[in-house]
């Protein structure tokens, strides 16, 4: 049986934290991708026409209800065998293509609500002022939907942060995959493991209070809002 080992620590530590560079990548690029994959989703999904709106839908549900390491998987593994289609990618395009996607699906609902929070007055006050398409949505709608979604947006993020290493079972080689090549080697698996979470600690949980501050900001100044109606009124 072995032990905790402090001298195992300091010498895993330089090793694992090179990867953080490929860990924290990863991270952004897929959520890059998944803010813009959201705003499909939300354009693909307001259509008029309902047959299209319908498959979009259940496409999008299928998505977001099928593990993500599944979908790393299938693009990293199946998604070459697709006739005529098919291509193969990288582990760290595979990782960002399938996480990227998979959150997008969660980003398009947090966009719908913040759109459907901006008061019907303001969509006919635009209309009435004859404001354009481009106009009404960057002018009127997008100023007041976007800032609501910022805390929800900040919780996705944090979350997908904690999704990254799945990525170490298709070879992306981040902080995870340093520290199981590193325990095999040396058959200590505490120390760089312990590390690992340590490094996720340290990124996540002053994310998670800088979300819960923006909340908190958020949360006020809509109930200064709602004080300022009710004296009015």
């Amino acid at each position: 049986m072995s032990y905790w080992s402090w001298e195992t620590f300091l010498d895993a530590f330089p090793i694992i934290i090179t990867g953080i560079n490929v860990t924290l990548g990863l991270t952004i690029t897929s959520f890059i991708l998944a803010l813009i994959v959201g705003f499909v989703w939300l354009i693909l999904e307001s259509t008029p026409v309902k047959a299209f709106n319908f498959i979009v839908y259940w496409i999008r549900e299928f998505i977001r209800s099928t593990p993500p390491i599944v979908q790393i998987f299938f693009l990293y593994y199946a998604w070459p065998m697709v006739p005529y289609v098919g291509t193969s990618f990288t582990p760290f395009i595979a990782a960002m293509l399938a996480l990227g996607i998979h959150f997008s699906t969660y980003v398009s609902e947090v966009y719908r609500s913040g759109i459907d929070s901006v008061d019907k007055g303001q969509w006919e006050a635009a209309t009435a002022l004859n404001f354009s398409l481009k106009d009404k949505w960057f002018d009127i709608v997008l100023p007041q939907a976007l800032p609501p979604t910022i805390p929800m947006l900040g919780n996705y993020l944090i979350i997908l942060f904690k999704e990254v290493p799945l990525a170490a079972t298709i070879g992306v080689v981040g902080i995870l995959s340093i520290a199981r090549s590193y325990g095999a080697d040396t058959w200590s698996y505490l120390e760089p493991l312990t590390i690992v979470a340590i490094l996720f600690l340290v990124l996540s949980y002053p994310s998670g209070l800088l979300v819960r501050m923006l909340e908190n900001k958020m949360n006020r100044r809509f109930d200064k809002k709602s004080t300022k109606v009710k004296v009015t009124e």
